[in-house]
C-alpha cells in the first residue's frame, strides 16, 4: 500500500497511537498515511486543535476519528460524569455522512472498548434515543436530532472531551450553524477539550467558526493548490437543453458506466431523468431528500453491491457517501456553486481510484462553468457532440408521483436549489 500514490510514506505505527487503535488500523487493512491524516495526526496526538482542509475522498474521517479515539484513551473519564455524558461528540452535516463516520467508527474502534452511537433524522427516533440514554462515550449525528435529544436531557455535554465538526462549509450550506453554536455553548471551555474541525474548503465564515470556538487553531491545508482529484478525468459538453437527455443515454451506452452518479440541480429535474432512463432500459435509482431514510439505505447498499448501476441524485448525495468503484459521475447541470462541483465529481476516483467527470453545459447553466474554472484552477476540457451522441432513443416512462411524503420537509432533507452566491475575491 506504501507505494500507492494516494498514500505517504508515514506508517501509523510510527505516530504513538496507543496499540488498542493500531489493532484496529491493521484489522481494517490500512498501514500508512493518507496526506491529511500524516499532516494532522502528530499534532492532534499532543492535543492540539486542528482545522483541516483536504479534498474530499482523502481520508479526513480516519484522521479525526483515531485522533477522538487516541485522546479518549489517554485520558481518563470524569468522574462525575454520568452514563448519559458523551466524552466525545462527532456533528455531520447529512444523514449518510453520519452513518458512514458511525460504520468506520466501529470498524476502526472496534478494540477501544467505547461505546458508539448515531443519531439523524427520519427515521429511528426511539431506538436512536434508547441507544442514547443506555450510555454512549462518542456520539455522532446530524445537528437537529442531536438538539432535539439534548433539550429532552437524553444526555448532556458538561464532560465533553472531544469535539468534532466534519463537513464544516456544509453546515453553513445548509442552514446549521446557529445549531452548531448551540451545543458548542453547552459544551466545557474549548481549551478543556480537543477540538477538531474538517472541512473541504476553509473559507473566511468556516475559519471564523473555528476560531471562535477552538483553542488557538492550527489551520492544516492539502493540496490546496489542487481542488479536484488528479485522477478525475473532466469532460464538458455544450448542449441544447434538448439535447441533454439524448445525449446523457448516448454517453451511458458507450461508455463502461458500471456504477454512475447523476446530479441535477431540482427533484423533478432528477424525477425527468430517471423516467428516461427507465424507458431505454437502463436500470436506476433516484436519491434525494423526499426518499425514506430506510428506503436511501437498501439504495446505497445495491449501489455498493453492484445490483443497481446508476443512481439519479440531488446535491444530498454530494457529500459523505463513501462508495468504492464510482466510474462515471454526470453533471446533468452544472451546480450554480463551484464547491459542489468538486464536492460531486469527488464521488469518483476516491483513495487512489481514477474516474470520469462529465458536465453539461447548456442554455441554463453554461453561466456557471466561468466560476467553476476559476475555482479549480484549470479549464476543463471540451467535446463535441457527435450525431452519435443525438442518436434516437425512447420516450420516458410515465412517472407515478408518490402521495407527499411528510417527512420531506425535515431539515436534512431540504431542496438543494440554492440562490446563486456572488462571484468570490
Amino acid at each position: 500500500m506504501s507505494e500507492e500514490k494516494h498514500l505517504t510514506e508515514t506508517s501509523f505505527e510510527q505516530l504513538g497511537l496507543r496499540p488498542e487503535v493500531v489493532k484496529g488500523i491493521h484489522e481494517a487493512g490500512f498501514n500508512y498515511c493518507t496526506p491529511i491524516q500524516a499532516e494532522t495526526l502528530p499534532i492532534t496526538l499532543t492535543g492540539k486543535d486542528i482545522a483541516g482542509q483536504a479534498q474530499t475522498g482523502t481520508g479526513k474521517t480516519a484522521a479525526f476519528l483515531l485522533a477522538t479515539f487516541n485522546h479518549l484513551l489517554s485520558h481518563q473519564e470524569q468522574a462525575s460524569a454520568t452514563g448519559n455524558s458523551p466524552r466525545a461528540l462527532i456533528i455531520a452535516p447529512t444523514r449518510e455522512l453520519a452513518i458512514q463516520i458511525h460504520k468506520d467508527a466501529c470498524e476502526l474502534g472496534k478494540h477501544c472498548g467505547f461505546r458508539t452511537t448515531v443519531a439523524y433524522g427520519g427515521t429511528g427516533y426511539e431506538q436512536q434515543r434508547q441507544a442514547i440514554a443506555d450510555g454512549v462515550d462518542i456520539l455522532i449525528g446530524t445537528p437537529g436530532r442531536l438538539i432535539d435529544y439534548f433539550k429532552q436531557k437524553v444526555y448532556n455535554l458538561r464532560h465533553i472531551q472531544v469535539m468534532v465538526v466534519d463537513e464544516a462549509d456544509r453546515m453553513f450550506d445548509l442552514g446549521f450553524i446557529s445549531d452548531i453554536r448551540y451545543l458548542f455553548r453547552r459544551m466545557p471551555p474549548p481549551d478543556k477539550r480537543l477540538n477538531l474541525l474538517f472541512s473541504a474548503t476553509l473559507n473566511f465564515k468556516v475559519t471564523e467558526l473555528a476560531y471562535e470556538h477552538m483553542n488557538q487553531p492550527q489551520m492544516v491545508k492539502i493540496e490546496a493548490d489542487k481542488v479536484t482529484a488528479d485522477k478525475v478525468k473532466q469532460t464538458v459538453y455544450y448542449t441544447a437543453n434538448s439535447e441533454k437527455i439524448p445525449v446523457l443515454i448516448n454517453l451511458i451506452k458507450s461508455h463502461d458506466a458500471s456504477r454512475s452518479i447523476i446530479f441535477a440541480n431540482t427533484k423533478r429535474m432528477v424525477e425527468r431523468i430517471w423516467a428516461s432512463l427507465e424507458g431505454n432500459n437502463i436500470k436506476a435509482a433516484i436519491l434525494s431528500g423526499d426518499v425514506p431514510q430506510k428506503k436511501r439505505q437498501a439504495l446505497l447498499k445495491q449501489f455498493q453491491d453492484g445490483e443497481l448501476p446508476i443512481l439519479v441524485a440531488t446535491d444530498v448525495a454530494a457529500r459523505g457517501l463513501h462508495i468504492s468503484g464510482v466510474s462515471h459521475v454526470f453533471n446533468f447541470d452544472l451546480p450554480q456553486d463551484p464547491e459542489d462541483y468538486v464536492h460531486r465529481i469527488g464521488r469518483t476516483a476516491r483513495a487512489g481510484a481514477s474516474g470520469d467527470a462529465i458536465s453539461f453545459a447548456c442554455e441554463d447553466s453554461a453561466y456557471s462553468l466561468p466560476d467553476i474554472e476559476e475555482y479549480i484552477g484549470h479549464k476543463i476540457e471540451q467535446q463535441s457532440v457527435s450525431p452519435e451522441l443525438l442518436a434516437d432513443i425512447s420516450p420516458a416512462v410515465r412517472i407515478q408521483r408518490p402521495p407527499r411524503n411528510k417527512s420531506s420537509h425535515h431539515r436534512q432533507g431540504k431542496s438543494t436549489n440554492k440562490p446563486h452566491r456572488h462571484k468570490r475575491h
